[in-house]
């Protein structure tokens, strides 16, 4: 009997919990990250929106090349750039930049749009909750 019962509480104690369900505010704000992310990232484009009686907010190129170029100095200040990744840059720059010096500036991530894409979601998640609340008064419209 012991075995049995014993046998039972390893099955129990190995479950998963339940998935945690995601609101739908939650999966909005995700997406417009993603989006927003994108749109900064791959399209080089600035994320503008404007609440109803409010000042236009977002995020221009030009805040990201500078949040970019402020992490890559640290990078290259702390040591943690072991090859000549700018040098590779500055002479592949006329033709096809060398991906493997910019991952090399750039560093390690896991985010889909690679550290670039983490820097960029960085400076626009502070937006995200006044970003969907602009789109939900424009579809109050």
């Amino acid at each position: 009997m012991n075995a049995a019962l014993k046998i039972c509480q390893e099955r129990y104690d190995a479950q998963l919990p339940p998935p945690v369900s995601e609101s739908a505010v939650e999966i909005a704000r995700r997406e417009w990250l993603y989006n927003a992310t994108e749109q900064l990232v791959r399209f080089r484009m600035d994320v503008k929106f404007q609440r109803r009686m409010c000042q236009p907010q977002g995020v221009r190129v030009s805040q990201l090349a500078l949040a970019l170029d402020e992490h890559v100095n640290n990078r290259l200040a702390n040591c943690e750039v072991s090859s000549p990744a700018l040098g590779w840059l500055l002479v592949t720059t006329d033709d096809n930049p060398d991906k493997n010096a910019i991952a090399e500036l750039l560093g390690p991530s896991d985010h889909h749009f690679g550290k670039l894409g983490e820097i960029a979601e960085a400076l626009l998640r502070p937006l995200a909750e006044d970003a969907l609340a602009a789109q939900a008064e424009d579809d109050e419209l």
